[in-house]
């Protein structure tokens, strides 16, 4: 379990090639126990103050998957298309509409791997010049892949950091 909150600039200071090698070691952070979880206890959510955060394991499951798909797109469309236009989501919109209500743990956790292993492979062959190229987000300006990468890679790592305090309340209350 990951006591140290990670940092979004530890992994933005990385070279490209470490930043590729933290990115496809990611996953591993998801802890393998929530795949044993009851639906009563993927359901769980947590206090609005609470360290572990509101959302429930499923939920924090859902949106890491869908975040997965679309930073690898981001990261895609800036190595491939001159400077595109980046799309933003809101996360809460997703999760008030019920999208990630009847999706399975391990679905959730089988796609974020598949998507890592496969954005992995591709990243392992791209040059500096192409971490350098632009893309530009509505939210947060002009981006690099590297940058998108550096976030993608926080990211999932963030989220594991409260899935652990998550479990860690769930197992403790049984």
């Amino acid at each position: 379990m990951n006591q140290h909150k990670p940092e979004l600039k530890e992994f933005a200071a990385l070279s490209s090639a470490a930043l590729t090698e933290s990115f496809n070691h990611g996953y591993a952070k998801i802890d393998a126990r929530v795949l044993q979880l009851t639906d009563v206890q993927l359901d769980r959510t947590f206090a609005k103050d609470s360290v572990a955060g509101e959302w429930s394991c499923r939920l924090l499951l859902g949106h890491l998957a869908d975040a997965e798909i679309a930073f690898s797109h981001r990261m895609r469309r800036v190595a491939g298309e001159d400077k595109p236009a980046l799309a933003a989501w809101d996360e809460n919109e997703f999760i008030k509409k019920g999208l990630y209500s009847a999706l399975s743990a391990s679905d959730s956790v089988d796609l974020i791997r598949s998507v890592r292993q496969w954005t992995g492979a591709w990243l392992r062959t791209l040059s500096q010049a192409q971490f350098e190229r632009t893309g530009q987000h509505p939210q947060r300006g002009e981006q690099s892949l590297h940058t998108i990468l550096a976030y993608d890679t926080w990211h999932l790592e963030h989220h594991c950091w409260f899935l652990d305090r998550k479990l860690e309340q769930i197992y403790s209350a049984t």
